[in-house]
């Protein structure tokens, strides 16, 4: 007797529909037709059975605090420091929390299971902290959630930021955290990406600092991050993020830069939605998207994995949890429109959000866990064009999301009365 059976599911590597049988939150056996007994049957009809999202770069302590306590008018990413912090003092754990988890229940609403959120350490009280840390256990059932140590306003800038991430560690918070470009001098973010990684060494943690997230051409502590990587031994576990001045830079220092990335096993997270939004704000025309350098990355063999950064918040107005949406946004914004390239970019916000975090690769197989997301497409990129709905979400082979198919009705003479959009598309191949 199973426990579910998924019947006629497209996965995202595969042409024609299986079934997947589910027992004891393992996947037990992937088949054409599988004739078996189950106590719950989906029926797929040859959409797209992927795994779920995951989002390696979050900020779920100010998640859904848009106009709180007033809206970042410039729009840029400077305001939306400074108006945290004007809002850091009026923080209490049970509004953080509060917050979060209505987040939490959007995530899984949208299949995004995995999540790793930095949290703000330049706070004596540890308010965030010690809320997410709260939230982290209630939700472990069905989000993999990792809390990052991050001090927003600088490792050395900040008086007690050092004294307060190691405090925050000792909590129990997941990984070491940094801004190296927001220190005072380049001396100095390149001396905190030294004892960020030593940390972390001696620790046995992974390391994701927010790096060069500037329009700067010469802000180039990723360089530093990559070759600490190295000297420290830490290859496969170090995460720079954002890295949007290498939108910036020159050709010939990126021809170095990226080999170097690559060398130090670094996994470098863009994001998207936020990057083309806040970068480029002093320019007048041309104005730049801001966004780091993703197919020469990949080109390299460097593990990309998009993360969506905000939701409603000093730095964002929008957001939606939506990891399709993030997808969508870096097709446009790369600009990379191959029918490789863009079945590439689910990949990015899926398998590779989860080796991003050190996660076992979710990928569907016989053996794994049956985590999965039934969506209202038949492959990756029409998942990605369309922001597909989410039919189903199963984690360890249980459903615990499910949304109505997005129908329209027609009332038009000679038409039929009833439209799922993907089946009025071409079927692409290369």
């Amino acid at each position: 007797m199973l426990d579910l059976l998924v019947r006629a599911g497209r996965l995202p590597e595969g042409r024609s529909p299986v079934d997947i049988a589910v027992r004891d939150g393992k996947i037990v056996e992937i088949a054409p037709r599988i004739e078996a007994e189950a106590g719950r049957v989906i029926e797929a009809g040859g959409r797209l059975v992927a795994p779920p999202f995951a989002d390696p770069h979050f900020h779920m302590d100010a998640t859904l605090s848009l106009g709180l306590p007033r809206l970042n008018r410039s729009g840029t990413l400077l305001e939306g420091i400074a108006l945290w912090g004007e809002l850091k003092p009026l923080l209490t754990p049970e509004a953080v929390k509060e917050r979060a988890l209505r987040y939490c229940d959007l995530a899984v609403s949208q299949g995004l299971l995995s999540i790793r959120t930095h949290v703000d350490v330049c706070d004596d009280r540890l308010t965030a902290v010690e809320a997410l840390l709260e939230v982290r256990r209630e939700v472990a059932g069905y989000i993999d959630l990792q809390l990052v140590a991050f001090p927003q306003d600088g490792l050395y800038r900040d008086p007690t930021a050092h004294r307060n991430l190691i405090r925050a560690l000792d909590m129990g918070v997941d990984v070491v955290g940094g801004i190296p470009h927001f220190e005072r001098t380049m001396q100095a973010g390149a001396e905190s990406v030294r004892a960020l990684c030593e940390i972390a060494a001696e620790r046995g943690l992974p390391v994701d600092l927010h790096c060069d997230e500037s329009d700067d051409p010469m802000s180039r502590h990723i360089e530093t991050l990559a070759a600490e990587t190295v000297r420290l031994g830490l290859q496969g576990r170090v995460v720079g993020s954002h890295c949007t001045s290498m939108h910036s830079m020159d050709n010939y220092y990126a021809s170095k830069l990226i080999p170097l990335i690559a060398e130090a096993g670094l996994h470098i997270v863009p994001n998207p939605l936020i990057n083309i939004t806040l970068q480029g704000r002093s320019d007048t025309y041309p104005k730049r998207r801001g966004m780091t350098r993703v197919p020469e990355l990949r080109a390299a063999g460097v593990n990309v994995a998009f993360g969506q950064d905000c939701t409603m918040d000093p730095w964002y107005p929008l957001g939606s949890a939506d990891m399709l949406e993030v997808a969508h946004m870096g097709i446009h914004a790369a600009p990379m429109t191959s029918r490789e390239a863009m079945g590439w970019a689910f990949t990015s916000v899926t398998v590779n959000g989860h080796l991003a975090m050190g996660l076992p690769d979710p990928t569907l197989r016989v053996g794994g866990a049956a985590n999965m997301v039934l969506l209202q497409a038949r492959d990756p990129i029409e998942a990605v064009r369309m922001k597909a709905t989410r039919l189903a979400v199963i984690r360890a082979g249980r459903v615990i999301a499910e949304t109505a198919p997005r129908l329209a009705r027609l009332d038009l003479p000679g038409r039929p009365a009833g439209l799922d959009p993907a089946d009025y598309a071409p079927i692409a191949e290369d």
